[in-house]
């Protein structure tokens, strides 16, 4: 490798890795606090929860690493044309391939990165966390016994325990429970107890009432004396878990077993998921070339109407929201799985094309128009919003 390929593949990588790290930390956030309730409810232990937090990464590892790479790529190249860097390559008598050839071996190293991630790591990871999920939705007594909060066991069922009495048992039990449409029973005991043997676990209820709410609004009001609620059910439903397709490894799903719930359902969907594992890896080396085709020619300043970087990301989107309708589609209908690998396949043709052609690839005069006008617009409705805020903040400042 020459010296300007090395140059170019070092800024490249070091664009590339904090992009990569930048994306994945702000998806692996939101991910994360979709699932923070789940741990909180259930009493769980930070560390549960950091070991669930972990195990979301391989999951978005593929998705994140094409658009990483995109920007990195498309943002170096824009900064070396600003910086005459592309011109001067071009003038000393260099081809495109010297500033290609870099980008392409990255992109087949993320490439190679995110299909070891998809077919290696990632079912296990979600065989996991499942489990995590399940152990926490099954701990249905340390949620019970919680002192002085509402605890969901189940759909439109709530438990609350006002106090946890030396002698093990529990005081101001208050049971809602609505699962039966129109029917709406309210329990109350001063005191009872959790009681599990081998196979059973009872929430057993003294001196307390029960008021019964029924469809055609009438309130009755039973007293008793002591009274049973089940909770084997809700343990053993929780405790379990079903496996998907995309939780499962390749070969599995190449040779799945035919007592598989799942697979006897719909069988198409582990096709599906197949042919997604196989495809997903390319969209590194796609984007890239993307990029590439986009910004990889020396060009003046005075002809780009828009940023290389925001037209090759909007082209990316395209075809990645493409190949995930393809995708999606081949779970349930054969007819679309040889299209889950036209979609990158005819991409990258076409940004070959433009690239072998000495062309660029832009978007259409009129969208690029739109872009910059709306761009333009949300700068200035910005800008006037914060100089009437710093307005504002003066003018109080002012009268105080």
């Amino acid at each position: 490798m020459k010296v300007v390929e090395r140059y170019i593949m070092r800024r490249t990588f070091a664009m590339f890795l904090g992009a990569m790290l930048w994306t994945l930390a702000i998806v692996w956030t939101t991910q994360v606090l979709a699932r923070l309730n789940l741990v909180t409810d259930s009493g769980q232990s930070a560390l549960t929860f950091f070991e669930l937090a972990t195990l979301i990464l391989p999951s978005i590892i593929p998705i994140v690493v094409p658009f990483a790479l995109i920007i990195a790529v498309a943002q170096t190249l824009s900064t070396m044309n600003s910086d005459s860097e592309l011109v001067v390559i071009s003038a000393a008598g260099s081809s495109r391939l010297i500033v290609a050839r870099p980008m392409i071996i990255l992109a087949l190293l993320a490439s190679v990165f995110s299909f070891a991630v998809d077919n290696g790591i990632d079912p296990y990871s979600r065989e996991r966390g499942r489990q995590l999920v399940a152990a926490a939705q099954a701990d249905l007594l340390s949620l019970v016994i919680q002192e002085g909060t509402f605890r969901k066991v189940d759909e439109g069922l709530y438990v609350q325990v006002g106090e946890r009495l030396p002698d093990g048992q529990l005081g101001g039990i208050f049971v809602a429970d609505s699962r039966q449409p129109g029917t709406d029973l309210v329990y109350y005991a001063k005191t009872g107890a959790v009681l599990q043997d081998a196979d059973k676990s009872m929430l057993v209820m003294s001196d307390g009432v029960v008021h019964r709410k029924s469809p055609d609004g009438d309130l009755s009001v039973i007293r008793f004396t002591s009274y049973t609620f089940d909770l084997s059910t809700f343990t053993a439903a929780a405790g379990s878990y079903t496996m998907y397709p995309k939780d499962r490894p390749l070969p599995y799903l190449m040779n799945p077993d035919p007592n598989d719930k799942q697979f006897q359902k719909n069988p198409q969907s582990f096709r599906g998921e197949v042919h997604r594992r196989l495809t997903e890896w390319l969209y590194p080396l796609v984007f890239a070339l993307i990029a590439l085709a986009v910004a990889g020619d020396a060009r003046s300043h005075r002809e780009g109407r828009i940023h290389p970087m925001i037209t090759a990301i909007a082209i990316a989107l395209f075809v990645r929201w493409l190949g995930f309708f393809v995708t999606n589609q081949a779970t349930s209908d054969p007819l679309f799985s040889p299209l889950v690998y036209a979609v990158p396949l005819i991409a990258s043709l076409v940004a070959i094309g433009f690239i072998r052609s000495n062309r660029t690839m832009e978007l259409p005069m009129s969208w690029a128009d739109a872009i910059s006008n709306s761009a333009r617009r949300s700068t200035e409705f910005l800008s006037s919003l914060w100089q009437r805020l710093i307005r504002r903040e003066t003018t109080s400042g002012g009268s105080a």
